[in-house]
This record gives structure tokens, sequence and C-alpha cells, in this order.
């Protein structure tokens, strides 16, 4: 536990990322950012007045706004904890509001991604504009991947954490992780790992690799809970502040599309380690000012999917499913497919006669020229008579 008191002066991470210069262009207002986790406690100080209506797919009936774990408290106070006085968490994109979904159970956990796919299309269709998603797992999901091309379909930027080396040894899965987490692998994510406060590199915790794209303060952070703050680690906590970075920067540009918004993100990313993109830190560390104030080009598509053929917003369909609908999943049909009676996979091409064809058509008309001149000829003779 920190004391409230103590807790500006811990946030590191706002003068890394030189919070106060970017609230000059903006703070995030009227951004919506969905944390799809374990809820947000509505009523932490911090977080008085931030936090809308969600919904709760654990515990039927709830709203989002309870949280029995902590740990999407902290996210949510990390992306836009209040501003307006001296004490508790303060939030990258204060403004922005939270709009919570709570998927993990009482452990921090959800036993089928089907119930992560449902957060996310329930995210989209009331007004989610950037969703939060720290959280993941070794394995992927047709499901999960269709909810999140339904969401980069429909104006999305959807941000994950590349997540962390498990200590357990014998976790859920049966094998700790050791690539990157889904859905952070999902072309079109903004897949965001950790940085050590103390060495200002990689945290040795967090996983990283080739779908790495961005990095963020991950170590040293003081974050809400129900009840207090707390110190806490991980990606699962990087991932929030490039989440807010993106309010700021859709708050600025509301017209902006959410491709341009992940082009702008990468574009102005401070580079490290290997020049470019690499695979410990993506495209470097995130840079909210430089996202705010730097000339970027304009793109038709997300840089990041890798999908093709490309989708309506320039997002490319989840991997294995032609398109994806906007009915309630299951768990026993695919999520997604072909619609029926249209068939894409060939073209149609003019019809192309032969030599032959060609001949016989030739003969066909000379012999009707004939048979009408001699028609004519007779009609004349008998005229005359």
């Amino acid at each position: 536990m920190v004391r409230r008191d103590q807790v500006r002066e811990e946030q590191w991470q706002l003068n890394e990322l030189r919070a106060t210069h970017a609230w000059r262009h903006s703070t995030g207002d009227g951004v919506t950012v969905a944390v799809i986790d374990s809820g947000v406690d509505a009523g932490h100080p911090d977080l008085a007045g931030q936090v809308l209506p969600g919904v709760d797919m654990v515990a039927q009936g709830g709203d989002g706004r309870a949280d029995p774990v902590g740990h999407g408290t902290t996210v949510a106070g990390l992306i836009a904890g209040r501003n307006d006085d001296d004490n508790g968490v303060m939030g990258l994109a204060p403004h922005a509001k939270i709009l919570p979904v709570r998927v993990l159970d009482a452990e921090n956990r959800y036993d089928d991604a089907l119930i992560v796919a449902k957060g996310v299309r329930w995210a989209v269709d009331n007004g989610a504009e950037v969703i939060n998603l720290s959280l993941g797992g070794s394995g992927t999901s047709p499901a999960l991947a269709a909810a999140l091309d339904y969401a980069f379909a429909r104006d999305v930027v959807v941000v994950a954490c590349t997540g962390n080396y498990s200590t357990d040894p014998a976790p859920a899965s049966g094998r700790p992780a050791t690539e990157v987490w889904y859905p952070a692998r999902e072309p079109g994510v903004l897949a965001v790992t950790g940085l050590d406060r103390d060495s200002e590199g990689l945290w040795s915790g967090a996983i990283t690799g080739s779908a790495t794209v961005l990095s963020a303060p991950a170590t040293g952070l003081v974050g809400a809970r129900p009840g207090g703050t707390w110190k806490v680690q991980g990606t699962s906590f990087a991932a929030p502040l490039v989440s807010a970075t993106a309010a700021l920067v859709r708050a600025k540009w509301p017209e902006m599309p959410a491709a341009a918004v992940v082009n702008r993100l990468i574009t102005t990313a401070s580079d490290l380690g290997a020049v470019g993109r690499d695979d410990r830190y993506g495209y470097g560390l995130v840079d909210p000012v430089a996202a705010l104030t730097v000339g970027v080009s304009n793109v038709a598509r997300n840089p990041l999917d890798t999908n093709a053929p490309h989708g309506v917003a320039g997002f490319g369909p989840a991997p294995g499913v032609a398109a994806a609908t906007s009915g309630p999943a299951s768990a026993h049909e695919p999520v997604g497919g072909r619609a029926q009676g249209i068939h894409t996979d060939w073209d149609a091409e003019p019809r192309r006669s032969s030599r032959s064809e060609r001949d016989w058509a030739i003969g066909l008309g000379l012999m009707v020229m004939l048979v009408a001149g001699a028609t004519a000829i007779l009609v004349r003779r008998r005229t005359r008579a």
C-alpha cells in the first residue's frame, strides 16, 4: 500500500512520457476506452465520475463497475485517473471515459476465450473507440480473432499486452508461455511490451518477440485498487499507457480513422534497441508528445495488419475467417464464414471462340447473303410480269 500523498511522486511513467507537455494538446476528452478486464471500481476516489455503465460477463446482471480483483481498476486508473486534485493516481488521458467489461473471474482468469470475444463485440457496439486487453495466453481463438476483426472494421483501436513470463511451474495451459500472448499476436493489434524503471531497458519478466509493436513503462507503477493504491508491475500495466496515448490522439483528431491513429503511434515512437522495429522493443517507446505534434502522412489501412484482402476500414479478416458477423458467437459453430450463395474464388472471363467456330459463322453469313440476293431477283422478275 502507498499513502495517497506519495502517489504523485511515485508516478514516474508520467514524467517518462512527458504527460504535462502532452496535456497542452489533448487530455482525452470525449473518448471512450473499453477496459476488458476484471471490472472497474467506479467508486474509487481516483476514478469517480470517470467510469461509464458497462457489462459483467462473469456475474450476469452486473454493469462492470465493481472489481473483486483490482486488476481492471489499476488498468483504468493508469488510463483515466482524475487530475483535478493533488492526490491519488492520475491517468495519462485524465479526461477520457472508461467503459468496463468484466471477463475475468475472482481469480483473475478466464476459462474460455469466447467470453473475451463477446466482451470485445459488446464494447464495440456500445461506443468504445479504444479497447484495452491486458490479458491473454499462449493459445489462439478463432472466435476472438473474428471479434477483433469486428472491432477493426468498425474503426476501433485495439491494444493488448505481450504477456509476462510465468513463475508458476505448472501453469493452467500446461506449459509456461514463451511467445507473445494472444490476442496481442493478432495482426492489427498494438502489442505492448514492458520497460524496467531502474534499468530503462526491457523488463526481465516481459515476453517479447516479432509480434511486439510498442514499449511502455511496466515496473514500479502505482495503481488504483479497491480501497486504496498499490505498486504493480507487468505488461498488463504497460498496455494501458498506449491505450491512453491512443485516446489522446483520438480526442485531438476526432475524425481520424483508427488505421491512421495506429500509424501515428508507431511512426512517432522513440526508437529503442536496434534501429527500426526489432523483436525486443517493437518500434520503441510510445511517445504521446510526438504523437500529438509531429506531422505524419495519412494512410488508408493499418500498417500492422498483414492479413489480406483488407476489409471495410483497411483491416484484414481474422485468420481462417472470411467475414465477421455482428450476431452472438457460439462455442459450437464457427464465427463468421463465407456468405452462402456468394462465390469469390473464381473470375468470370469473356468467352473465347475457336477458329472452327469463327469459320462456321462466316460461312453461315455468306449463305444468308446469297439466299437474300436470289430472293430479291425473283421478286423483281415477278413484279415485271
